[in-house]
């Protein structure tokens, strides 16, 4: 059975540049062409004529200037200009810096590597007492005449205002991180709060963390609107922030016009919990499922945090402390294992994803679990080449950054700042205030935190040494503060990745670099240098069978997916990686089974009885059945998205042991997560009619039942059962097609099309659930669907019109009798 291999182990994810500049952006040029094809696009010479893509520009400091740097994929490194794009009126930059002037070089240099960051350093040593508040600027102007070689190069000079060196434990002890904060909660009063909002509930923990006083009328009004706040859609969303805040608000005031509202908020977000700890757009519906297509870890950490916050603040509410319990447990799982990802799915391969890692870093921290504040901590530190990044969009990666790393204390927070604190700089603007920089384009940004007040998602960093919320450490810290060494150490495990080179970051250090990587705490370390490892051929399979064997866990880790990565030449590690199924580590069990699935053709037969025994043993250590989601991508399909590893029964079922197929296949259609039980899809498909008399109970009830996680990919398993039900005329079938279709729920127009098709299978047969079909019709007609209610109505019109034309039916069978056939008793 061959099976095609590209990779590794894959376990499992209110300014724009649209501010036009006359003459530049009007042109569609090379780079924008390039960048629309997807392919890299050219450097722009901007003094020969050079054009941006138009995809971006950022704040250029407190310069009071924005520009269009290059980038690819995020990074700026192959950048040395940049053009201006706005210069804002009074600011220093007015009357120096003009739209369509190109900035070549800062400090009196011309810059020899990345300008971004180049000119984020030069504004750092202009603030500084030695910088005088000088910034030196090398500008290209375009001269009058039409000719680019007309154009000027300059020495100009910005005046910024004094604030000082960061200090080697910023932003802790160090005046200049405090006048920052100052400056910036400055700004956020004299703009006001307005209504309820992500930016000006962070707005509003910018300046209660201030303790000023002077704050306190705005707050308070503030607090008020949003103790009678409500939300339907995007509630988790909204609920988090806005909870958040009013919890802290609480807790540092007691304020007692708030505390009912507070105890509401944190009630309404326990009860739109889901059924496995998580929390989707809207919250969860009456079945326990998450309204739409699944969970969200991002507002899910946020509204677990709010909850403990208003905890502190004295909410006592038994469906509160369940809800905490169960969102931490969930959380936990990723805990050693990688960072935190989108949903309930396989640990993302970096450091951070999109600042989840750095708020759950807080939230363990506030729960004072010791062991996941610190992993998460760490990880935090580390992604300080992740953070440009993000679902949507980055606005939440920078949020949560700080306050993630400042629970592995002040020499962390220094060191993380020494290699991201140039972003901060050129984020801030002249007034004080932050607005959102965004990713490239290309990046995941969808445009809509365009212009989003961010000064207090980026003031929560600088008010950490206040210690005044329960965000910014109030409590004393869960986890001891690293030493000088450790915080080397959390650092190097961020060194030598880029976006631009996620997939071959490591590929320059040596084999035994990368061994040694395999025993990293850091998941994402192992991960790349299992990776970088199965890219050479260098012969690593005695040394990973050592590791294997040794009793540090990190290294067992490493070893056993680097195994996985080598493929076909690991075939000798097949015995004890089968060995490893037993063990009652769940990670472990995981990564073995999906290691088997890339050995060589004979190898990965031979593990079939052992993957599906294990798919069958129940583990205490695994009460979500996590191990079980990985030998499904081992025998039965990849991961959505992935199409490696090909895995081992995707074909046939020839030679399989039916005493252990059976209670594999019955114990994966009860895993809560849809993403497992979809996996047996194709499987149907290769069911003899003995097989479908044994497991056909297990396929109706999971047709009956949708998974309780994971509901974006909840209807592919039920709709093959329907398709299986329909083609064998079982007529359970035939109500379960209409209860499918369910068109209130996301997903409704792709449900509604193959169960008209599967019910039309029974032909006159049919009419028994045309009483529920014209209940559907009105239920539609009543407004009470999603999607085009109108086209939802016409396809129920016809399939009704349809069905009750037929006058001829295949031969219908219940499913006792279906059962009861002979094909059901052991030969």
């Amino acid at each position: 059975m061959k099976q095609a291999r590209t990779g590794g182990v894959k376990l499992y994810g209110a300014v724009s540049f649209l501010m036009a500049i006359v003459g530049w952006l009007s042109a569609a040029g090379p780079a924008s062409a390039a960048a629309r094809g997807g392919g890299k696009p050219p450097v722009p010479d901007f003094t020969q004529g050079g054009q941006p893509d138009g995809s971006h520009d950022w704040t250029l400091g407190p310069t009071g200037a924005r520009g269009w740097i290059y980038s690819w994929k995020g990074p700026t490194a192959e950048a040395r200009q940049i053009l201006v794009t706005a210069v804002d009126q009074g600011s220093p930059a007015d009357g120096i810096l003009a739209a369509g002037d190109v900035i070549l070089g800062a400090g009196g240099q011309r810059f020899a590597d990345d300008a971004r960051v180049g000119l984020a350093r030069a504004i750092a040593a202009a603030e500084a007492e030695k910088g005088g508040g000088v910034l030196r600027l090398i500008r290209w102007r375009k001269g009058p005449s039409t000719e680019l070689r007309a154009g000027q190069t300059q020495n100009v000079e910005l005046k910024l205002p004094v604030l000082g060196a960061y200090s080697a434990t910023a932003p802790y002890d160090c005046p200049k991180s405090k006048r920052i904060f100052e400056q910036g909660c400055q700004a956020i009063a004299r703009k006001g709060l307005g209504r309820v909002s992500i930016p000006n509930d962070l707005n509003a923990l910018a300046l209660l963390a201030s303790g000023q006083a002077a704050y306190r009328p705005l707050l308070a009004d503030y607090a008020r609107q949003v103790s009678q706040y409500h939300a339907t859609d995007m509630a988790s969303w909204y609920y988090g922030y806005a909870t958040l805040f009013l919890a802290e608000y609480a807790a540092a005031t007691r304020d007692p016009a708030v505390l009912d509202g507070l105890r509401r908020l944190a009630d309404e977000i326990a009860r739109g919990q889901s059924a496995v700890g998580t929390w989707g757009h809207k919250f969860a519906r009456p079945s326990g499922n998450c309204n739409g297509y699944g969970c969200m870890n991002q507002p899910g950490i946020v509204l677990t945090l709010a909850m403990a916050v208003a905890r502190e603040a004295g909410v006592r509410d038994p469906d509160v402390e369940r809800a905490l319990a169960k969102s931490s447990r969930f959380l936990r799982w990723y805990v050693d294992k990688g960072a935190i990802p989108y949903g309930d799915h396989q640990p993302w391969p970096g450091h951070e994803d999109n600042g989840k890692c750095s708020s759950a870093a807080v939230l363990f921290d506030l729960l004072g679990d010791r062991e996941a504040a610190e992993f998460f901590a760490r990880m935090s530190t580390a992604a300080y080449a992740e953070r440009e990044r993000g679902h949507t969009g980055n606005f939440f990666n920078v949020l949560w950054a700080l306050p993630g790393v400042s629970r592995c204390g002040p020499l962390a927070t220094g060191a993380y700042w020494r290699e991201q604190g140039w972003y901060y700089d050129l984020a801030r603007r002249w007034d004080g205030a932050f607005i959102y920089q965004g990713s490239p384009l290309g990046e995941e940004e969808h445009g809509k935190y365009t212009g989003w007040d961010s000064t207090g998602a980026y003031l929560l960093a600088y008010a950490l040494p206040l210690k005044s919320l329960y965000l910014t450490g109030k409590k004393p810290c869960a986890a001891p503060a690293l030493d000088r060494r450790e915080v080397d150490a959390v650092i190097a495990a961020g060194r030598d990745y880029s976006a631009a080179t996620k997939d071959t970051c490591y590929d320059g250090r040596t084999t035994e670099h990368l061994l040694a990587g395999l025993s990293s705490w850091s998941p994402a370390v192992r991960k790349r240098s299992a990776e970088a490892l199965g890219r050479r051929q260098a012969d690593c399979v005695p040394a990973l069978l050592k590791m294997l064997a040794s009793t540090a866990r990190d290294a067992r880790y490493g070893a056993c997916e680097a195994l996985g990565c080598l493929g076909p030449r690991a075939d000798a590690a097949a015995p004890p990686l089968r060995a490893l199924l037993t063990d009652q580590d769940p990670w472990l069990q995981s990564l073995a089974a999906v290691s088997l699935a890339y050995l060589s053709p004979a190898v990965r037969q031979a593990s079939v009885n052992d993957l599906l025994t294990m798919a069958a043993r129940l583990n205490p250590a695994d009460p979500r059945r996590m191990a079980q989601r990985a030998v499904c991508v081992a025998l039965f399909s990849p991961y959505p998205g992935k199409h490696e590893p090909q895995s081992i029964l995707t074909e046939s079922l020839a030679g399989v042991d039916r005493q252990l197929l059976y209670p594999a296949v019955e114990s994966v259609l009860q895993n809560d997560d849809s993403v497992a039980r979809g996996s047996l899809r194709r499987l149907y498909g290769l069911l003899t009619e003995r097989d479908q008399v044994v497991l056909l109970p297990a396929i109706v009830k999971a047709v009956d039942q949708l998974a309780p996680s994971d509901e974006m990919f909840g209807d592919g398993i039920r709709l093959a059962g329907l398709d299986l039900l329909s083609r064998l005329h079982i007529r359970e079938g035939m109500p379960l097609c209409v209860s499918v279709i369910e068109p209130d729920r996301w997903g409704q127009g792709k449900r509604l099309t193959p169960c008209l098709e599967y019910l039309a299978r029974y032909g006159a047969g049919a009419k028994a659930v045309l009483p529920q079909l014209r209940e559907l019709r009105r239920t539609v007609a009543a407004g009470k669907a999603l999607g085009n209610p109108g086209a939802l109505a016409r396809q129920l019109d016809q399939a009704i019109a349809a069905i009750e034309s037929r006058t001829a039916s295949p031969a219908v069978v219940g499913l006792k009798e279906f059962l009861a056939r002979p094909s059901a008793v052991e030969p």
